[in-house]
């Protein structure tokens, strides 16, 4: 009665749960076999048993598996575990042996790419059998015996694997006749194949955008740092506008003088201040202040006379109107650069002046 209790305790123990495992594209389920030898252990020490011959400890197995995951499953198998010889008191010889159906659970626990390492409990419905005196007597009993297992594994492909084994049996008992009390090591090597394959990685095509330039400036919006720039603006790689130094000359008009005077008549004091003011709207803009004077006497004479009204002028634009002595510079030019020629009283006066040359320099965009 306990037996048949500790069979359906274990059988139930190991059956599926329905988990599917986990590698995609291969199967949960793998069949294999093995061989090794076995060394059951009556050790002669039983009171049956007058002496013990030698094992025929070669040993097979066949089983089929179900994989809950990579780490978990279960084993359904049949096992011969070889036999075993032993002469009793009456001078009987006895070849024994047990084989019998295994269902158990086994772990494993990957390591090293291909490697793993496995273990594994169960229980075998074994028959032990007893072929007495060369077969011409024979009896036998069965039972459930407990088992553990250790293993480790290589897997040549996804499907092939050869393992190492190690398991221990306990209570192979022959109790009808009360004869035998048995234990058993068996040390193999199996082979399994796993059905099903690994899927192929989804190739997926990569997915082209095609560039977009909002503004048209030739780079495109997701490196452009200077979104909508003028379409004639010339840009550089972010998109952004790029600038140049604007450099112009103005001639704001003229400030005559009487002859022989470097006075400013406070009459052109307004040409003065248009000047002034005209710097102020343009602050990094600088003027030359050109003196210039008539040709009527002394050429030396007149060069100095000229600077003096050039100095004039642009003290007048430092002093009255505040343009810094830094933006003004002042220049002679005497009779070498005349706006009338002639010897008349027109020509002369015409040419009694001061000129202011301006130059402004800013930033503007360079167009393609």
């Amino acid at each position: 009665m306990m037996k048949n209790s500790l069979k359906i305790a274990l059988l139930a123990s190991a059956l599926p749960f329905g988990v599917m495992a986990s590698d995609e594209g291969m199967s949960p389920w793998y069949v294999g076999g093995g061989v090794g030898i076995n060394n059951y252990e009556p050790a002669c020490d039983q009171k049956t048993m007058k002496s013990c011959g030698e094992d025929s400890p070669y040993a097979w197995d066949v089983f089929a598996g179900y994989l809950f995951n990579d780490y978990f499953g279960v084993e359904l198998g049949y096992r011969d575990l070889g036999r075993a010889e032993w002469t009793d008191y009456a001078n009987n010889l006895n070849d024994v042996g047990a084989k019998g159906t295994t269902l158990g659970l086994v772990a494993f626990w990957p390591f090293a790419s291909k490697w793993s390492l496995s273990a594994e409990a169960g229980a075998m419905n074994y028959l032990v059998y007893n072929n007495k005196q060369w077969g011409s007597k024979y009896y036998s009993d069965s039972g459930i015996a407990p088992f553990v297992g250790a293993g480790i594994g290589y897997n040549f492909t996804d499907n092939l694997k050869l393992s190492a084994k190690y398991r221990r049996y306990e209570n192979l008992d022959e109790e009808m006749w009360n004869t035998l009390e048995m234990e058993s090591n068996y040390w193999g090597l199996e082979l399994s194949y796993r059905f099903g394959s690994k899927a192929a990685p989804a190739v997926v095509a990569p997915v082209v955008v095609a560039p977009v330039d909002s503004d048209n400036d030739g780079v495109n919006d997701n490196l452009d740092k200077c979104p909508a720039t003028p379409a004639d603006h010339k840009v550089d790689a972010y998109g952004c506008t790029v600038y140049k130094d604007d450099v112009t000359t103005h001639t704001l008009g003229s400030l005559r003088f009487a002859n022989n005077s470097s006075v400013i008549n406070p009459s052109s004091y307004e040409s003065v201040e248009k000047l002034a003011n005209y710097m102020n709207q343009h602050p990094g803009s600088t003027v030359e202040v050109g003196g210039h004077a008539s040709n009527v006497g002394n050429p030396d004479y007149n060069m100095k006379l000229s600077e003096k009204r050039a100095n004039a002028a642009a003290k007048l634009l430092v002093e009255k109107y505040g343009i810094s002595a830094e933006r003004v510079t002042a220049k002679g030019y005497g009779i070498t650069r005349p706006v009338m020629d002639g010897n008349t009283a027109e020509a002369h006066a015409a040419n009694r002046r001061v000129e202011a040359v301006v130059t402004g320099s800013e930033k503007v965009p360079v167009l393609k």
